[in-house]
């Protein structure tokens, strides 16, 4: 499913993240920067050993901001990390995970970045509730879509029919006046 956002693409796919052919893969990560599991772990394996090296030697990332490497083995030249928060019900959290993808966003289009993938950033063992995290992620991204012209495309990939399902559901009812591209 695609929407246009201004002159920019807002794509839904389901699918592995690991194998986009897009500048930049966004990984749901820790504030260490360390492997972890599914997306996070999925991506380190892909991208090989010499990614955790790369995280090691940055040291870790706040919550709310992103850090840049490059993708070694993968087919994207970048991985952005970007933390988002731990579910915990409090009114920060939407806050943090806003943050989150906006940074980054911003990361992205300071190297150039044309093209970039997102995971569903904290829905996995941060426990963030899907519907939330999907209304903010959506609401976010077509947002800066529409705000700039660097970034040309910026695709969601899910691994599960759920979290496709939320995400197409807050697309649907976000983006009413967006141009369906498919």
């Amino acid at each position: 499913m695609q929407y246009l956002c201004g002159a920019n693409l807002l794509e839904l796919v389901q699918g592995d993240i690991c194998v986009q052919r897009v500048d930049a893969i966004v990984n749901a990560a820790n504030e260490s920067l360390t492997a972890g599991g599914g997306v996070c772990g999925a991506i380190h394996r892909a991208a090989g050993t010499e990614l955790a090296r790369a995280c090691n030697e940055i040291g870790g990332c706040p919550t709310g901001e992103a850090r840049l490497t490059p993708g070694f083995l993968l087919r994207a030249t970048y991985v952005i990390h970007a933390v988002g928060p731990r579910w915990h019900s409090r009114t920060e959290d939407a806050v943090l995970l806003e943050q989150a993808y906006r940074n980054a966003l911003e990361l992205a289009r300071a190297n150039d970045v044309e093209t970039i993938a997102f995971p569903a950033i904290s829905t996995g063992i941060f426990g963030y509730p899907l519907d939330e995290a999907a209304t903010i992620a959506i609401r976010t991204v077509s947002r800066f879509l529409e705000q700039q012209t660097q970034i040309k495309l910026a695709r969601f990939v899910f691994v599960n029919e759920e979290a496709f399902a939320a995400f197409r559901y807050a697309a649907r009812r976000q983006l009413v006046n967006a141009s369906v591209a498919s």
